[in-house]
C-alpha cells in the first residue's frame, strides 16, 4: 500500500501531466481568423421572424457554414445566414435558414430546451470573455420553441438555467427564419471587452446535415467553445447603471397523506428571488422561503445496483455558474452536491454570489439556511460554500473549495447536536488544451468530521486524448474508507480505481455505414490495501450509420467480491454474505433509432450472468411518437428478470414510464407523466400546466399523486396553484 501512495498518488499523474503541459502553452486561437463584426443598429427592431429593418440589411452577414456532420471535410449543403447588431439595451441576432429538402420541418414539439439531435435548429454560443471555458447559448427550433442554457467546461450545457429574453421563428416555402432580442441584462460579462467568443450552428435533420460557422471537428459538439470564431464589436457593449430582478411567487394548495391518515392540508405561502448585478459579470442571487413544486419530478429506475443512485438538480436558485460548484471533482466523488440541501426540508433563505471577476478569476459564494423536518427527522442546518477559479495556460485552470455543514438545531428526540459539523477541502487541476483534444483533471480533497480523522483524502486524476480516430483514456482514484461529503456525492467510500479506455473509429467510404468503432474499457476497484474486491470490463462495437442511427454490441465481465451485505434484488430479501465472489458474463445490445423520423426509439437487451451463479435479462428502452409539433408522446420501459436460487428465487421487475407533452403554443404547456415501478411498489402521476404569460414569467398547476399500484392504494396526492413574475428593475 505504501509504494502504491508513492507511486500511484503522486508519481504517475504528476507524470502524466508534466508530459502533457508542453501541448497547452499559451497559443493563439484556434478560429481566430474567423471574425463577425457586429455594429450598432441603425434603425429600431421587431422581432417578428421578418428580419425587413434597415439595420438588418446594413448588418454583416456570416455565411459559409462548415460541415460537422456526417463529415467536417467540407462546406454545408445546407445554406444558413446570420446578422447581428445591438442597440442600448438588447442584443439582436437574425438566422435565416434555407431549406433544399422539401416537406415538412422535423421538430419534436414546441416545449422549451428541446433535444438538439431531434429538432431542426438554429442555436449560437456566446464566450463574452473569450476564455473558451465557459459562455451561454441562445437558439430555436423551426416551429419557434427557445432554448437557452449556460456553458461551463468549455461546452457543456445546462438546459436548466433560464433567464428572459424574446424571440420569433417564421416559416417559409424554402427557409425558415430566427429573430431574437436578447437583453444585457440577461448575459453576464465585462465592461470594456470588444471581443467576445462566437459561433452558430445549425441543425437538419431531413437534410442529416450538423453545421457550423467556425469549423469544429465532428468528434466534439459544436458547442465547444474551443472552436469559436470573434466577435468583433465596432464599440465596447453597453453596460446597465441598474441591473436588479425581482422574481416573486405566490402559491396555494392542497395536501393529503393517507399513509398518515391525517386530514387534508390547506397551504399558501409566499417568496421569492432576486438577482442583483454586483457588475456585469458579477451576479447576486437571493432567495426566501423559495418553493420548487413545479420543477419536474425524476426518472425512476430499476436499481440493482449496489450504491445510491444520482439524479440532477433542476431547481432553478442552483443553477447560475452552477459548474463552479457541481462540476469540482469527478461524477462518483462529487463534494458538493445542492440536492442535500433542501430537498426534503424548507429552505429558509440563501444567498449566492457568482460569476467572473475578470477574464481569468471565478468566484462562487453560498450561504443557505434550511429548517427542520420533524416528519424527515432532518436537522437544521447552514450550508455554506466557497468556490474560486484561475484560468491557467490557455484553456485550462486551478479550482479550489471550501464547504462547510453546520447543523443549527436538530429535531425533537434527535441525538443530533449542534456542535456536529462536516467540512471539505480540496483544489483540482483542469486540463484543457487549445484544440480540446488533450484534457484532464488532478483532485485532492480533504474531509473534517468528528470522529473520523485518517484515511479522509480523496485523490485522483484522469487523462484523456480525443481525435476523429482515437479515444485514450485513463482514470486513477483514491477515497479514503473516512473520506465524508455530508454535502457531497460520494456513493463509495474506501477504495482504488483504476479505469482504462481505447476507442478505435473507422470511416468506410460509399456506403450506408459512416463509421465503425471498437472500445475496450475496464473499471478495477481495489481496497485500500490493494486487494482487488471487483471489475468490469467491456468489449464494444459500435456502428454509426449516416441517417445517424446507431447499433452498440458489448460483451461484459464482471467480478465482485462483496464488502458489504448485499441483496442482488434489492428488494429487502437476505443478503449475500460479506467476501462472497461472484463472476458472471453478460451481452448487451443497444440500438437507437435515427432522429429524422417522427417515431423515435432507443431499445437495449442484456442478459447474461447475475450475482451468485444467477441469470439477468434487462429489456429496457424509450419509444416516442409526435404529432408535430403539439404532442409528443413517449413511453420509458423496464423489464427485468432476475433467476437466482434460494431463497431469492425468479424476481420480475416492471417500470412502465408514459409521459405526454401538448404544447399548445411555445408559451402554454402541458405534461403529463405517470410512473409504475413495481420494484418501488409505487405509482407516480405528475401533471403540469404552464403558460408563460410573460418572457421568464409563469403560472403553473401542478398535481402530483403517489401511490401503491395493487391493489391501488394511494400514499399521497397534492394539488398547487403558482405564480411567478420577473421584474426588471
Amino acid at each position: 500500500m505504501k509504494g502504491f501512495y508513492n507511486s500511484a498518488r503522486y508519481k504517475i499523474p504528476l507524470l502524466l501531466f508534466s508530459c502533457m503541459l508542453t501541448f497547452c502553452a499559451f497559443a493563439q486561437k484556434k478560429n481566430a481568423s474567423y471574425k463577425y463584426h457586429i455594429r450598432r443598429a441603425t434603425s429600431n427592431i421587431v422581432v417578428d421572424g421578418i428580419g425587413d429593418e434597415p439595420a438588418w440589411q446594413q448588418a454583416d452577414s456570416a455565411v459559409n457554414f462548415h460541415m460537422v456532420l456526417p463529415m467536417d471535410t467540407s462546406l454545408a449543403t445546407i445554406p444558413t445566414v446570420v446578422r447581428m447588431t445591438y442597440d442600448d439595451h438588447n442584443l439582436y441576432i437574425l438566422a435565416v435558414c434555407y431549406t433544399t429538402i422539401p416537406g415538412p420541418n422535423m421538430v419534436e414539439s414546441l416545449k422549451r430546451d428541446f433535444s438538439f439531435v431531434k429538432n431542426d435548429n438554429f442555436i449560437f454560443f456566446i464566450d463574452p470573455f473569450d476564455a473558451r471555458t465557459d459562455g451561454f447559448t441562445f437558439g430555436a427550433n423551426a416551429e419557434g420553441a427557445q432554448w437557452d442554457g449556460s456553458m461551463y467546461s468549455g461546452g457543456s450545457v445546462d438546459l436548466n438555467w433560464d433567464n428572459k429574453w424574446t424571440s420569433s421563428v417564421k416559416n417559409y416555402p424554402n427557409k425558415w427564419v430566427f429573430e431574437a432580442s436578447i437583453p444585457f441584462k440577461s448575459i453576464r460579462y465585462k465592461k470594456g471587452i470588444k471581443e467576445w467568443g462566437i459561433n452558430f450552428s445549425r441543425n437538419d435533420l431531413k437534410g442529416a446535415e450538423k453545421s457550423a460557422w467556425a469549423p469544429v471537428p465532428r468528434q466534439f459538439p459544436t458547442a465547444s467553445l474551443a472552436y469559436t470564431g470573434v466577435l468583433v464589436w465596432d464599440e465596447a457593449p453597453p453596460t446597465s447603471t441598474s441591473n436588479v430582478s425581482i422574481i416573486p411567487y405566490a402559491l396555494a394548495g392542497v395536501t393529503k397523506d393517507y399513509k398518515a391518515n391525517t386530514s387534508a392540508a390547506f397551504k399558501k405561502e409566499f417568496g421569492g428571488d432576486a438577482k442583483v448585478a454586483l457588475s456585469p459579470s458579477l451576479n447576486l442571487d437571493m432567495t426566501v422561503n423559495p418553493d420548487f413544486s413545479q420543477v419536474d419530478v425524476d426518472q425512476q429506475v430499476i436499481n440493482l445496483s449496489r450504491y445510491e443512485l444520482f439524479f440532477p438538480e433542476k431547481r432553478q436558485f442552483f443553477l447560475e455558474n452552477g459548474d463552479l460548484f457541481s462540476n469540482f471533482g469527478y461524477s462518483d466523488t462529487r463534494p458538493f452536491f445542492s440536492r442535500r440541501i433542501g430537498l426534503n426540508q424548507p429552505i429558509d433563505f440563501g444567498a449566492r454570489m457568482t460569476g467572473k471577476l475578470d477574464k481569468d478569476w471565478r468566484i462562487g459564494l453560498m450561504d443557505i439556511q434550511t429548517g427542520t423536518s420533524e416528519s424527515g427527522g432532518l436537522d437544521a442546518g447552514n450550508y455554506g460554500t466557497i468556490t474560486l477559479q484561475r484560468r491557467v495556460l490557455d484553456r485550462s485552470n486551478i479550482g479550489f473549495m471550501f464547504i462547510n455543514k453546520q447543523v443549527t438545531e436538530a429535531p425533537s428526540g434527535s441525538t443530533i447536536g449542534p456542535n456536529d459539523y462536516n467540512r471539505n477541502i480540496g483544489m483540482e487541476f483542469n486540463l484543457a488544451s487549445r484544440s480540446n483534444i488533450w484534457t484532464g483533471k488532478l483532485l485532492g480533497l480533504k474531509s473534517f468530521t468528528p470522529g473520523k480523522e485518517g484515511h479522509d483524502f480523496v485523490f485522483a486524476d484522469h487523462l484523456q486524448y480525443l481525435s476523429k480516430y482515437w479515444t485514450l483514456y485513463m482514470q486513477e482514484e483514491y477515497v479514503g474508507k473516512n473520506y465524508n461529503a455530508a454535502v457531497g456525492y460520494v456513493p463509495r467510500v474506501g477504495y482504488i480505481k483504476l479505469n482504462p479506455l481505447i476507442l478505435r473509429n473507422f470511416f468506410p467510404k460509399k456506403t450506408a455505414v459512416l463509421s465503425y468503432g471498437i472500445q475496450v474499457n475496464s473499471n478495477y476497484f481495489f481496497s485500500e490495501s490493494f486487494n482487488r474486491t471487483d471489475n468490469e470490463s467491456v468489449l464494444s462495437f459500435i456502428t454509426t450509420f449516416r441517417d445517424r442511427s446507431t447499433v452498440t454490441i458489448s460483451g461484459i465481465n464482471d467480478y465482485v467480491k462483496l464488502q458489504q451485505p448485499f441483496d442482488p434484488t434489492n428488494t429487502g430479501k437476505d443478503s449475500l454474505a460479506i467476501g462472497s465472489q461472484h463472476r458472471y458474463n453478460s451481452l448487451d445490445i443497444l440500438v437507437v433509432s435515427k432522429p429524422q423520423s417522427v417515431f423515435t426509439y432507443q431499445l437495449e437487451s442484456i442478459f447474461g450472468g447475475y450475482y451468485d451463479n444467477g441469470h439477468r435479462l434487462t429489456l429496457s428502452g424509450t419509444i416516442g411518437y409526435r404529432f408535430q409539433p403539439y404532442v409528443n408522446i413517449a413511453v420509458n420501459a423496464n423489464y427485468t428478470n432476475l433467476r437466482l436460487p434460494a431463497p431469492y428465487g425468479d424476481t420480475r421487475f416492471t417500470l412502465i414510464g408514459p409521459k405526454v407533452d401538448i404544447t399548445f403554443t411555445n408559451t402554454l404547456y402541458f405534461t403529463t407523466y405517470v410512473q409504475y415501478d413495481d420494484q418501488q411498489r409505487n405509482m407516480n402521476i405528475n401533471t403540469r400546466f404552464q403558460w408563460r404569460y410573460k418572457p421568464a414569467s409563469d403560472i403553473f398547476i401542478v398535481y402530483g399523486e403517489n401511490s401503491i399500484p395493487t391493489p391501488y392504494t394511494p400514499k399521497n396526492r397534492q394539488l398547487v396553484i403558482k405564480w411567478t413574475y420577473w421584474l426588471n428593475i
